[in-house]
């Protein structure tokens, strides 16, 4: 008993990114005993455990990557480049990482999205066609089937985690300009319809299942889906927002219009534009498999809110 104890207190999980689902990651795999090394551009992150190391590394240059993932049990892949360099610059990031963890006999787990599905009717699920509509959404794809393939090939152990549009502590996405600024007293944006049914996860249960899929190996070979509350429209999110806050908040909508016009002057706002297909169609996600298999629970949205506000309202 004290041997396999010591092996998991020792364990070594490395992580690629230092964003929001990096360090829930991290915070997940602190609480099982691992043992937890980040790699980012500069060295350094606030806001996480005592123990974890952050280190800096150039994601894309494989022979460093191999270097600095030496001895890990499972590799997280966290790491994305700016929303506008998808396309040119993400396959290459992803492949140097996997690249790594195949030379160190390293499990790698991938945090993922849902683009690659694209427009989709009814409930998506794991198992839904892949037809992306977009450009990034082709990236996602590309990249998803190249890690599978290479774990089919024998080349390295893979798992995926997807989630949905995802809010929490950390986040400057959907949290930034959805939550935050009704802390703030200020005008939230929303975007596309407010009357569609949208499934929104919170971005712990994200880090939850990563740390779940690197740490189970019936996980490998397969994709997961985060444990998500059942979907609800943006109106009804800021009704929840307002009665956590107990007062009433102002909103703004981008629609197709607004957005493509913003994205004339912002090129972040611009690659949102092809993305609106989730904000004006209903886009309810199926999660049940993960919690299945895992026993995994979404937070509640009440809770998941809660814990946002209270974060947001630490950093004004």
């Amino acid at each position: 008993m004290t041997n396999l104890m010591e092996k998991t207190m020792s364990e070594l999980h490395i992580i690629f990114g230092t964003g929001p689902l990096g360090k829930w990651t991290a915070r997940e795999l602190v609480k099982m005993g691992k043992t937890v090394r980040m790699i980012n551009r500069s060295g350094r992150a606030d806001r996480l455990p005592a123990g974890v190391e952050v280190i800096a590394g150039n994601a894309y240059d494989v022979h460093k990557n191999i270097e600095l993932t030496r001895g890990a049990a499972t590799i997280y892949q966290c790491a994305q480049p700016h929303y506008f360099e998808w396309a040119e610059k993400f396959p290459a990031l992803q492949k140097a990482i996997l690249d790594a963890a195949a030379a160190n006999n390293a499990k790698l787990v991938i945090g993922d999205n849902l683009y690659m599905y694209g427009q989709f009717t009814g409930r998506l699920h794991e198992d839904s066609p892949i037809a992306p509509n977009s450009r990034k959404g082709k990236v996602r794809a590309e990249m998803a089937q190249a890690a599978l393939e290479a774990h089919a090939a024998g080349k390295v152990r893979v798992a995926i985690g997807r989630a949905s549009d995802f809010f929490g502590p950390d986040d400057t996405a959907l949290t930034g300009y959805a939550i935050r600024p009704a802390v703030e007293g200020k005008t939230i944006n929303l975007i596309g319809s407010t009357s569609q049914p949208h499934t929104f996860t919170y971005v712990a249960d994200f880090g939850r299942l990563l740390a779940t899929l690197g740490t189970h190996d019936e996980a490998l070979g397969q994709i997961w889906f985060t444990p998500s509350n059942e979907a609800i429209t943006q109106a009804e999110l800021v009704k929840r927002i307002e009665a956590e806050l107990g007062h009433p908040v102002r909103t703004m909508v981008g629609g197709p219009l607004m957005m493509r016009f913003l994205g004339l002057f912002n090129k972040e706002i611009r690659e949102t534009v092809e993305m609106l297909y989730e904000w004006v169609n209903p886009y309810v996600v199926d999660t049940t498999k993960a919690q299945k298999a895992f026993g995994l629970k979404p937070t509640p949205m009440k809770d998941a809110l809660r814990e946002t506000i209270a974060w947001c309202r630490e950093n004004i």
